[in-house]
């Protein structure tokens, strides 16, 4: 048996478990949990895919995701992925959730914040084949001249979008 997730409805709430594969093959919503690390000196981390990998191969990001567990928090997934995929044990912070009509399927997407040290990094060689730090501006560019995941490019214009206080707003963050 596969990955077992929530399904959900557009409101995000539990209507039943069911295998990950299936509600992707049915486009039937659940919850996936993102992060996007910064460093102490506030540059963001960045990560391509494996030319290997199912699922985006040789793509960037800039967020480390995965899907949300039965039972388990948003917040409790996005630091289940932070170890999983970086080998990082750090807190995170929620700044929003949307839901995102994935290039995949469609699914509930919430994106939390965690600072972590480039000592601290130790990335899954099967999810991630190269990662390194970009200032705000130099992330821009990378996103405008490199293959991203289309998803984390939505997560990024969200993001942009959010005011100093990490809410939903019409000021554009700069870096």
């Amino acid at each position: 048996m596969g990955e077992l997730v929530e399904r959900v409805d557009d409101q995000d709430r539990v209507l039943g478990v069911v295998e990950r594969g299936e509600a992707v093959r049915q486009g039937w919503l659940y919850r996936m949990a993102m992060v996007l690390c910064r460093d102490a000196k506030g540059r963001y981390l960045v990560h391509r895919r494996p030319e290997t990998g199912s699922r985006f191969p040789g793509q960037y990001s800039w967020l480390v995701a995965g899907a949300v567990g039965v039972g388990e928090s948003y917040e409790e997934a996005a630091r289940r992925e932070l170890r999983e995929e970086l080998g990082v044990d750090a807190p995170v912070r929620p700044l929003f959730t949307f839901l995102c009509d994935g290039e995949l399927s469609p699914y509930w997407f919430a994106v939390h914040e965690a600072v972590v040290e480039e000592a601290e990094i130790a990335p899954d060689a099967s999810e991630i084949a190269w990662h390194g730090w970009l200032t705000g501006d130099r992330l821009r560019e990378a996103m405008a001249s490199r293959p991203f995941v289309s998803d984390s490019r939505d997560a990024y214009a969200r993001y942009l979008a959010l005011d100093s206080t990490g809410s939903p707003g019409s000021g554009v963050r700069t870096d």
